[in-house]
């Protein structure tokens, strides 16, 4: 065990035994890294940013100077056997021959010497730190030998190969390089002669990443500052000599009605295939469903359409889990549709700071990778299963993200069987399939790409609706309403009420708080609940429940830009829906207010309510968190589901009083508003519990590119924070986790925890009051979704660690036990 009285040496990498979540891939890291923190609002002045820039430098290097120190394990571990195969060489019983060695380590000893140097030269440099000391020369210098990587480059295929012939002819060998073991590293993968060997080609490819980090935090001012930029474009250079991938771009297609049979509807969907995901474009013409597959082609040549299967809306039938053997739908977690969501923000971001500089070429691969990312959101992002079959039996799966989408589909396609009358020969099937390319869609890919520069970005921010009654139902149903709201071109549930059982004049009164991004259009379905009880899997996204009306609202700037709430009815198939909206730009509904009084919780700063109550975590989160660990552990939903506003406040203003009887109103209180309460608290505080001062750094740290530098820089930067704060924390992550074990029944992962609570611990308070411009009165762009993104992002990097640093109640001070 080693004592913690102070923080780490920055030389040494962190003692801690934790779990590195995978590193992302280079291209998102390179993007994050340079452009996540270019989007964090300006907190200070120019003065005081520029000296918090130069502290993180010191961060970001010591971050460096522990990757380096792993590497070079990993070097010296391929070293090791290297002596002792060439000495074997000269025997009568050589295990391998000099040319096998000098081919499976080549350059290996001089990557080693390089780094050797650089390492030995960073680090007193480091150890005798102040904001004038200089190291870009040491960084130029190390980019100016990337000539050797290009040699272990070019022989790197050929050195794998080479050993695997060598481990399949030799069984001495095979046993060695099997087990090869990375002194002082935490790295499990590294344990085979192949998995060390790609090390340096997996450097040099981070070498440029790191450069971007080090010169993001580097005032244009300083002496490094050119020095970096020199090395960082000799990188480039080399980077872009070895390997550019260009990856064909999805172009978007037209298509206008036929002379004879018409074209209804068309769409791009994803079709399960075998329990891959495939993305198809539908179309549905006034006698048949048509399924279509977009072949890529050729650089000149036209778009063309392969016909993928077809049923004639007479014999077409629609069919429920029960109805057939469904496959299990391969489900995305949410970590990655959230990072394919940072990407499309960032070329957006990109994207816009280009057309000012009119970069027309760079406009263009931003655009191409947008379009790439944008297409793969599509193909990932829905979960809800919608089964056609054909009069033989034979079904066809397409999964949807809107239970709306999917009951368009089904009325439309019941209508026109009414009345539709069907005869296609192969030839004609063939030329109908072709003709789609000539046709007019009415749906194109919902892709930004496809959206004029004029046209609406929608809204940021959060919706609160009210849903109040409905009117008009002719019989008494058990009815609930789902709302539903288009995000990054799709349309996702949000929020549902409770179900107002056999009556035709239902009253709710529900409030809900809807996140939106980027969101045009509040969609409203009513269901009847069904009483009988049948399996449903969630995933599947089946319900017996019967739709029975649905209707939508567009979300106008305009209209919403009143703070007062916006009184509305839908109108749907004769029923009414009246509801309440009010909408809160992001910059507003998450505004930290300054501390203005010393009594009370609520609004008071942390360490004044600790020495206050003389106890290391203030009272009111103890008590919370105990109440939900009692009773709200399996809780579906627990901390996102929405409390009772008026409990909420009860609950507030008796721990405001200090009121002996708040721990029996907990007690008799929905769970949920607690952990309402819990979320105000944080909430509410006049600085985040990760500070003001240390959360552009956090927000730096999260952004690095290399795994390793990124543990060192997170968890210095977490023992940095105030004692109460930081105590706070890790008794708040420690019950976090707790909450995270019981997953498989509240449904609360890391990712949707880190979701809740990364901006409610996070978001930093503003020295300047933001007022939207009447140019662009609530809409918002891409970077503050980045922002709110990257705090999630923190978070759930401390989530996800195995183990962290952890109070414990029998301990009086900081002193913290870890195992080494």
């Amino acid at each position: 065990n080693k004592t913690l009285t102070q923080l780490p040496d920055v030389t040494s990498r962190a003692p801690w035994n934790v779990k590195l979540p995978q590193c992302p891939s280079p291209e998102m890291s390179a993007s994050q890294s340079i452009h996540v923190f270019s989007a964090l609002p300006c907190l200070c002045k120019v003065e005081l940013d520029q000296e918090k820039g130069l502290e993180m430098r010191k961060w970001v290097l010591s971050g460096i100077l522990a990757s380096e120190e792993t590497y070079l394990s990993q070097l010296e571990a391929l070293l090791i056997p290297m002596k002792p195969l060439k000495a074997a060489a000269t025997t009568s019983q050589p295990m391998l021959t000099f040319q096998q060695i000098e081919t499976i380590f080549f350059k290996v000893p001089e990557l080693h010497e390089i780094h050797k140097d650089f390492y030995e030269a960073l680090l007193p440099r480091v150890q005798d730190w102040s904001h004038q000391q200089c190291v870009g020369d040491l960084f130029q210098k190390l980019a100016s030998q990337l000539g050797v990587y290009r040699a272990f480059v070019d022989n790197y295929k050929v050195a794998v190969e080479t050993a695997d012939k060598c481990c399949q002819a030799n069984a001495q060998f095979a046993e060695i390089s099997e087990n090869l073991i990375v002194k002082s590293t935490k790295d499990s993968d590294c344990s085979s002669s192949t998995a060390l060997l790609y090390r340096p080609v997996d450097r040099v490819t981070r070498s440029m990443l790191v450069l971007h980090d080090l010169l993001k935090h580097t005032p244009s001012s300083h002496p490094d500052f050119p020095l970096l930029q020199d090395a960082l474009r000799i990188s480039q250079n080399f980077l872009s000599s070895i390997n550019e991938e260009i990856t064909p771009r999805r172009q978007s297609m037209t298509v206008k009605k036929g002379e004879n049979r018409q074209l209804l509807r068309d769409r791009f969907m994803v079709e399960l295939v075998e329990g891959s995901r495939k993305l198809r474009h539908v179309f549905l013409f006034t006698d048949l469903l048509l399924c279509t597959k977009l072949k890529k082609q050729a650089a000149g040549k036209g778009q063309q359409y392969d016909c993928k299967w077809y049923i004639p809306l007479a014999d077409l039938t629609f069919q429920t889990i029960d109805d057939c053997e469904s496959t299990p739908i391969p489900l995305v977690q949410d970590e990655e549709i959230d990072a394919m969501k940072i990407k499309i923000s960032q070329f957006k971001n990109e994207i816009q700071r280009e057309k000012v500089r009119k970069g027309q070429k760079v406009i263009e691969r931003l655009r191409k990778k947008l379009s790439e990312q944008e297409s793969l959101l599509l193909l990932m992002s829905p979960n809800m299963a919608f089964r056609v079959a054909n009069r033989n039996g034979k079904g066809f799966t397409f999964l949807i993200s809107s239970d709306y989408e999917r009951a368009e589909w089904r009325e439309i396609i019941r209508e026109q069987q009414k009345k539709c009358d069907f005869s296609l020969t192969s030839l004609e099937l063939q030329m109908l399939t072709n003709s789609c390319v000539k046709l007019q869609t009415v749906h194109t890919i919902p892709m930004t790409m496809n959206k004029e520069d004029d046209e609406s970005s929608g809204l940021y921010g959060f919706l609160n609706v009210i849903v109040h009654s409905a009117s008009g139902l002719k019989h008494s149903l058990n009815l609930y309403c789902s709302l539903e709201v288009d995000s990054f071109g799709y349309f996702v549930n949000k929020a549902k009420t409770r179900v107002y059982r056999d009556s035709t004049e239902p009253n709710w009164n529900e409030e809900f708080e809807i996140e939106l991004e980027g969101s045009q259009t509040l969609r409203l379905l009513c269901y009847d609940k069904c009483c009988t009880k049948t399996k449903q899997s969630r995933e599947e996204g089946e319900t017996s429940d019967k739709i029975v009306a649905k209707g939508q609202l567009k979300l106008d700037p305009q209209t919403l830009q009143s703070k007062d709430w916006q009184r509305t009815v839908i109108s749907m198939n004769g029923i009414e829906v009246k509801l309440s909206v009010k909408f809160t730009s992001r910059e507003f509904s998450l505004k930290r207010m300054p501390s203005r009084k010393q009594s009370g919780v609520f609004g008071v700063k942390i360490n004044t309510v600790t020495k206050r109550e003389r106890s290391k975590v203030p009272l009111i989160v103890r008590q919370c968190v105990e109440e939900i660990e009692r009773r709200g552990m399996e809780e579906v939903g627990i901390y996102r589901v929405s409390g009772v506003a008026t409990d909420i406040q009860a609950l507030k203003a008796s721990f405001d009083s200090n009121n002996k009887d708040v721990s029996v109103m907990m007690r008799e209180m929905d769970v949920n508003a607690i952990a309402g309460t819990l979320k105000l608290y944080f909430r509410e505080l006049p600085e985040p519990l990760f500070t003001d001062e240390l959360y552009p750094n956090f927000a730096g740290g999260i952004a690095l590119s290399d795994s390793v530098a990124k543990e060192s820089c997170m968890l210095n930067l977490l023992l940095s924070l105030p004692e109460p704060n930081l105590v706070t924390f890790l008794f708040l992550l420690d019950h976090l986790k707790r909450v995270a074990e019981n997953e498989s029944v509240n449904k609360m992962s890391f990712h949707n925890l880190a979701t809740v609570f990364g901006p409610t611990l996070l978001r930093p308070s503003e020295k300047d009051s933001k007022t939207p411009t009447s140019s662009q009165p609530i809409s918002l762009n891409d970077s503050w979704s980045l922002e709110v993104m990257s705090q999630v992002q923190v978070l759930l990097y401390f989530l996800q660690l195995e183990s962290i640093p952890t109070p414990d109640s029998k301990r009086q001070s900081l002193l913290f036990s870890t195992e080494v």
